[in-house]
């Protein structure tokens, strides 16, 4: 496995009103991400800050994972906030969490550990 403070890759999590789970998906593949995983959600919100800004809170929405290299990682989020964020239909926010330790994204080798393997 990688090192830990060799980060190589980010989880993207963008969360939209439901049904918008294309123009994350298009827009992420336009900036070189090449697939997703897409869950169910249910939001809440607090109804006094809905009013403030003036904005309706839509409680069904979609989730969209992506796991992408970090080269990249600036350029899909921008895109995806280009085509499916707040000030679109989608309503969507983006972020990202570091991944630290995965198998399945490369071919796993083991180290060898104390001349073991």
């Amino acid at each position: 496995m990688e090192e830990k403070n060799d980060v190589k890759r980010s989880l993207l999590i963008a969360i939209v009103n439901s049904g918008n789970t294309d123009l994350v998906m298009t827009a992420a593949r336009k900036a070189g991400a090449r697939g997703g995983t897409i869950s169910v959600a249910r939001g809440t919100g607090n109804p006094e800050t809905a009013a403030f800004y003036g904005i309706v809170i839509q409680p069904e929405k979609e989730l969209v994972y992506m796991v992408v290299e970090n080269e990249i990682k600036d350029k899909v989020m921008k895109q995806i906030y280009d085509d499916a964020g707040l000030e679109t239909q989608g309503a969507g926010i983006i972020f990202s969490l570091p991944i630290t330790d995965a198998i399945g994204l490369e071919p796993f080798v083991e180290k060898k550990i104390n001349g073991k393997q």
